[in-house]
């Protein structure tokens, strides 16, 4: 059938199986808006309130539900509002397809009007980027594009249409199979590496099974459980590999780094072997690095060659998509005899737990999450922030399953929370999804209420107002004699009036006893958001924490 370039990637899109699409219009996109006026049924439209938003609710969309997300901007500065959307899933291996308008190919570059040239801009950011200069290309294009994101180690895709490329039409035909020269990801790890693993693991005296994003990724949560299991080695996680193994497991040592536990950072700088799964060995998780874990060989698996010796040289590596790889390894492997180095485990767990003053005054920011934790009996998808409150979620959100916890990782976007839970809820419109935010991080985009309470998304919101810039006031407290410089808000706006504004409900708490009942409220709420802001204390802080430029194992705990 002979269309139109814009009803060609209406067209696309319905074939890879697009169900919602988060963007702003503009006049360089005018054609393809059009053409999505006649697939409301096929494709929802979600209409943010900012191009960054856009992105990261397709951010978020993708991780929850494990599909592409996409975001649409227009040419110029709708483009270059999505490139902090881009890099923070770029820093997070999230399979996105960005889709920006362009100026017409004769003006492209002669400076016209809203021209920015946004493949130029992502390069360092995206798996691919296309200029498509042929309206004839752009099923080939967007066939390749969603492949590039999802496959190998996900990531972003940029796909760029000026504005007379989706005005020109041509014969119509979607491709049957997708092949990309010179791009063939790794299936499954090399067997002879995967046997010198398991001897190197029966070998070991102080393992230790370290988990990043990559496992969850690759849906390996059951393969990594029997491996586990079988061997009897515990499993620290990384902040991107949060419910990739249950946290309520008696083997699980539960988020290292730097604001991880106390006895999950000693485990694993203590280790003589450190299984790697997935995880990229970056600074917030290593600390110094030439002080890492000293005595620990590495067997390293991830599908990206890239990673592996990166950052920590690698003993074993193994380059491959960790589901088949931990099938071959559990079919090797046995019962390891770690009676010395369980009994350690378990007594730094006794002596040093995650701990908080608690107070029957203020709201204490760890016993917030605990509730709840608690009240949502640990199944509801939890959505953060980047500050403080992202990591007392981190430490006291327990997740048992994956996909669970959406947070920014590598990129720490303030401003990321709200549109992603809003991504998350589109996702599973029929689960709880609970965000936590600081004051501060979401008002970077909190016109994105009006976007949830347009499409009647009853995300329970909830606001850790401490009126400051949390973190990096922490770090001024604790390294620069509390010279608190530009991070104390002189003033904080009354958030039940803004949710009033936007149409949906909120109210505010300050003592302990206030929490459950507030909660309870806001998850009688069915058809709108719910925020619930927190007060607490300013000066509250998130402990352990690794200094930056020392060793892991080198805390302050309390």
């Amino acid at each position: 059938m002979k269309v139109s370039g814009a009803k060609a990637v209406v067209e696309s899109l319905k074939h890879l199986g697009v169900e919602v699409l988060f963007g702003i219009p503009g006049g360089a996109l005018l054609y393809v808006y059009d053409a999505l006026y006649d697939a409301q049924d096929d494709i929802r439209q979600v209409l943010c309130r900012h191009e960054q938003g856009a992105a990261h609710a397709a951010d978020g969309y993708a991780r929850v539900s494990g599909k592409v997300g996409v975001c649409v901007a227009t040419s110029g500065p709708g483009a270059t509002n999505l490139v902090t959307g881009i890099a923070n899933a770029h820093m997070d291996s999230v399979p996105i397809v960005a889709i920006t308008g362009q100026v017409p190919r004769p003006s492209i570059g002669r400076d016209s009007f809203q021209e920015a040239d946004v493949t130029g801009i992502t390069m360092p950011i995206v798996k691919h980027s296309y200029l498509v200069k042929e309206p004839q290309d752009i099923p080939a294009v967007f066939a390749e594009a969603f492949y590039l994101a999802a496959t190998g180690r996900p990531g972003p895709v940029l796909v760029d249409l000026p504005k007379d490329v989706t005005a020109s039409e041509f014969e119509f035909h979607f491709p049957e199979k997708v092949t990309v020269a010179g791009y063939r990801p790794a299936a499954s790890g090399h067997r002879r590496m995967i046997k010198q693993a398991a001897d190197l693991i029966a070998k070991s005296q102080r393992p230790i099974i370290y988990i990043g994003g990559g496992v969850i990724t690759s849906g390996a949560h059951q393969e990594l459980k029997e491996l586990a299991e079988k061997t009897g080695i515990f499993v620290v996680n990384t902040l991107m590999g949060k419910g990739g193994f249950p946290e309520s497991h008696p083997q699980a040592l539960g988020m290292i780094g730097m604001h991880g536990a106390a006895y999950g950072n000693y485990a694993l700088n203590g280790s003589d072997l450190i299984i790697a799964l997935g995880a990229r060995f970056d600074d917030r998780v290593t600390g110094r690095l030439d002080k890492f874990a000293p005595d620990a060989k590495v067997i390293h698996v991830d599908i990206d060659p890239a990673e592996i010796g990166k950052s920590r040289a690698a003993d074993v590596p193994i380059v491959g998509d960790l589901k088949p790889v931990l099938k071959e390894l559990n079919r090797l492997v046995q019962r390891c005899d770690l009676e010395p180095w369980r009994k350690q485990i378990v007594e730094w767990r006794e002596r040093f737990p995650l701990r908080y003053a608690q107070s029957d005054e203020r709201i204490k920011p760890q016993f917030l999450v605990q509730e709840v934790h608690r009240l949502t009996k640990g199944e509801a998808i939890c959505v953060t922030d980047v500050g403080q409150h992202q990591m007392w979620a981190a430490q006291y959100y327990l997740c048992d399953r994956p996909r669970q916890f959406v947070t920014s990782g590598g990129l720490g976007t303030m401003g990321f929370g709200l549109p992603a839970a809003m991504g998350a809820q589109f996702a599973r419109p029929d689960d709880l999804v609970v965000g936590f935010h600081g004051d501060g991080s979401i008002q970077m985009t909190i016109q994105e209420i009006a976007t949830a309470v347009e499409h009647r998304l009853p995300l329970k919101i909830i606001i850790v107002e401490n009126r400051s810039l949390g973190m990096v006031r922490q770090w001024q407290e604790l390294f620069h004699g509390r010279r608190y410089s530009g991070t104390l808000f002189q003033m904080v706006p009354d958030f039940d009036k803004i949710a009033e504004a936007y149409g949906c409900k909120g109210e505010t708490i300050e003592r302990p006893e206030e929490i459950e009942p507030a909660f309870k409220r806001a998850l009688t709420v069915s058809d709108t958001p719910y925020i619930l802001t927190a007060r607490v204390e300013q000066e509250e802080n998130v402990m352990p924490m690794v200094p930056a430029g020392s060793a892991l194992d080198e805390m302050l705990i309390d």
